[in-house]
C-alpha cells in the first residue's frame, strides 16, 4: 500500500518518522537561528526564541503539515534597520504588530497575494537580501566580534585585526557546505541525510577547541563565539524573556516597519509553503489563508516574549521532508528540543565560533544571489530582467520595502506599455481610416486615441470597429462622442460597428450598421 493511500491512517502511523525528522530539523535550526540573530544585530537568544515559537505554536496552527517556521535570512536587512531606528524593544513591538497585520490578512483571505507579485521582483528581493547577508557576515568571517561589526566601514578597518583561525574556520566550513551540494554527496544516502550546517558547526567547534587544547598560538576570544550570558538554567531563561517597548505605539514609523515585516514575511512564507507542497510525498495542498493566520500568531507571540520575526523557512522545511517528516509533530519536536537546549545546554551553544555561523550565512547569501540566477533572469528578456535588477539596486540603495515597490513599479511599466501598444490599431487607405478597438481600452490609451483621430483628414471616412472590444473606459467613450459631434462640421463621415452594447449614445441604423446619433 502506498504512502499516499495510507495518509488517512492518522499521525500515529508516522510517529517514528516525525521524531527522527524533528531531531534532524533541530540540528539544522540551531546554527541558523543563532546566525540569523547575530546577522540581524539582535541578541542570539532572540533567534532561538523565534525558532521555539515556530515549533511550539505555529506548527499546530499552520495550514501546512510539513513547513517549519523560524527566523528567516530574508528578514535580516529589515530587522537590522528597525533595531538601528527604534532599538531592540521597538523591533519586538514591530514584530508583534506585524503578527496582528498577518492575522488580518489571513482573515481577509489574502493568502493569494504572492501570486500578484512578479516572480522577477521576488527573485530580486531574495538576491538583494543575499547580497546584504554576504556584506554583513564578512566581518564575522574575518574574526571580528559581533559587537564591533557595525564600526567596520572601510577596507583598512575590516582587514585590521583579522584572525587567521577565524578565517580558517570560515573556509573549512564553506568547503563542507559546498561539498554537501555536490552529486558525490547527494548520491550517497548515508551522507546526504546528515545536515550540512550541523557538520560545519561541529567542525568549527572542534577547530576552535583544538587550537586552545594544543596551544598552536592562535585562539578565539569569547567575543568571537556565540554569547548567551546568564543562561544557567530554566529559570534564567524565563527571566531573560523581554517585553516590547510599548512606548513606541505613538511612533508612526513603527507601523511602517511592522507593515514591511508583515509583507515580506508573508511573501516568503507563501513561497516556502508552495515549494514544500511540491515536495510533499503525500501530495497535500496547504491552506495559505490559515498559514498567514498561523504566522501572524507566531509573530505576535515571538514579539511579546523577545523573539525575532519569523516566516515559514524553506531550508528547515526541506530538511524536514528529506528526513522523512510527515506531520506537524516533526516541527513541534524541533521546537521542544530548541527549548531544552537553551534552558539546559546554553554552555554548549557558547562553544560555537561566530566564523562557523558566518560561513553558513555566507553560503546562504550566495545561493540567494548566485550568478546563475542573475544570468537566467537576463536571458529571460528585459521585461523580466529590469524589474529584477531594479529591485536589487533599490534594496541596496534604500531598504527592502522601497526595493520591492520599485521592482513592482518597473514591472507595471512593462505591463502598461504592452497594454498601451495593443489596445487599438488604425489602417489608412486614402481618406478612409479603419480604427479597431481591441478587447480592453482604458484611460491610459486616451492620448493614443486622440492622436489617431487627429490624423483623420477633413472630408474623410472613419470606421470605428469595436466588434472585439469587451471594455471601454468612459473617458474613451467621451473622446469618441466629442469627435463624432464635431465630425459633420469637418465633412467627416463616421461609421460605428459593434459599439451599441457599450453605451446608449449609439443606436442601430439601417443595414445593421451602427451610426452616431446626435448627442442629447
Amino acid at each position: 500500500m502506498s504512502e499516499t493511500s495510507t495518509a488517512s491512517a492518522g499521525p500515529a502511523r508516522y510517529l517514528a518518522r516525525d521524531i527522527r525528522s524533528g531531531i534532524v530539523v533541530f540540528f539544522v535550526a540551531i546554527p541558523l537561528c543563532l546566525g540569523i540573530a547575530i546577522a540581524s544585530g539582535a541578541p542570539p537568544l532572540s533567534g532561538l526564541i523565534a525558532g521555539m515559537v515556530g515549533g511550539l505554536v505555529v506548527a499546530w496552527a499552520s495550514g501546512s503539515q510539513l513547513s517549519v517556521s523560524g527566523p528567516a535570512a530574508g528578514l535580516t536587512a529589515i530587522v537590522l534597520g528597525v533595531i538601528e531606528s527604534y532599538g531592540y524593544g521597538g523591533l519586538l513591538l514591530a514584530t508583534a504588530l506585524a503578527g496582528v497585520f498577518q492575522i488580518a490578512l489571513g482573515l481577509l483571505r489574502m493568502g493569494v497575494i504572492g501570486a500578484f507579485v512578479p516572480s522577477g521582483v521576488i527573485k530580486g528581493m531574495l538576491a538583494g537580501i543575499g547580497l546584504i547577508l554576504i556584506g554583513t557576515q564578512i566581518p564575522l568571517a574575518l574574526g571580528h566580534g559581533a559587537s564591533t561589526e557595525a564600526g567596520l566601514t572601510t577596507p583598512d578597518a575590516l582587514l585590521a585585526g583579522v584572525s587567521p583561525l577565524a578565517v580558517a574556520i570560515t573556509l573549512v566550513c564553506l568547503a563542507i557546505l559546498v561539498l554537501f551540494e555536490t552529486p558525490w554527496v547527494k548520491n550517497r544516502p548515508s551522507l546526504s541525510v546528515l545536515p550540512a550546517p550541523l557538520i560545519a558547526v561541529l567542525v568549527g567547534v572542534a577547530m576552535s577547541l583544538g587550537a586552545r587544547v594544543f596551544d598552536i598560538g592562535m585562539t578565539l576570544s569569547p567575543a568571537q563565539h556565540v554569547q548567551l550570558p546568564g543562561l544557567t538554567g530554566p529559570q534564567a531563561f524565563f527571566d531573560a524573556l523581554q517585553l516590547p517597548s510599548f512606548g513606541h505605539l505613538t511612533t508612526p514609523g513603527i507601523y511602517i516597519a511592522a507593515a514591511t515585516i508583515a509583507l515580506v514575511a508573508s511573501l516568503e512564507t507563501l513561497l516556502s509553503v508552495e515549494a514544500v507542497d511540491e515536495m510533499d510525498p503525500l501530495g497535500r495542498t496547504s491552506d495559505t489563508h490559515r498559514e498567514l493566520k498561523a504566522q501572524g500568531l507566531g509573530n505576535l507571540v515571538s514579539g511579546l516574549i523577545g523573539g525575532l520575526p519569523m516566516t515559514a523557512v524553506i531550508v528547515r522545511s526541506s530538511a524536514n521532508v528529506q528526513a522523512g517528516g510527515r506531520t506537524r509533530l516533526a516541527s513541534f519536536i524541533h521546537g521542544i528540543l530548541l527549548l531544552v537546549s537553551v534552558a539546559f545546554l546554553a554552555f554548549a551553544l557558547e562553544t560555537i565560533p561566530l566564523a562557523a555561523l558566518a560561513a553558513i550565512l555566507l553560503f546562504t547569501g550566495y545561493k540567494l544571489a548566485r550568478p546563475a540566477l542573475i544570468a537566467a533572469q537576463y536571458r529571460a528578456g528585459w521585461r523580466r530582467f529590469l524589474p529584477f535588477a531594479a529591485t536589487i539596486v533599490a534594496i541596496l540603495a534604500t531598504d527592502l520595502l522601497i526595493g520591492v515597490l520599485t521592482g513592482i513599479a518597473v514591472a507595471l511599466y512593462f505591463l502598461v506599455r504592452a497594454h498601451h501598444g495593443g489596445a487599438m490599431q488604425s489602417t489608412h487607405h486614402g481618406d478612409h481610416v479603419l480604427l479597431r478597438l481591441n478587447s480592453e481600452v482604458s484611460f491610459l490609451n486616451r492620448q493614443d486615441l486622440r492622436d489617431r483621430l487627429a490624423r483623420v483628414a477633413p472630408g474623410g471616412h472613419l470606421i470605428i470597429d469595436g466588434s472585439a472590444n469587451r471594455f471601454m473606459d468612459p473617458d474613451i467613450q467621451e473622446d469618441i462622442d466629442h469627435f463624432i459631434s464635431g465630425a459633420p462640421g469637418r465633412g467627416i463621415t463616421v461609421e460605428l460597428r459593434g459599439l451599441a452594447r457599450h453605451t446608449a449614445t449609439y443606436t442601430e441604423a439601417e443595414g445593421g450598421r451602427l451610426m452616431a446619433s446626435p448627442a442629447a
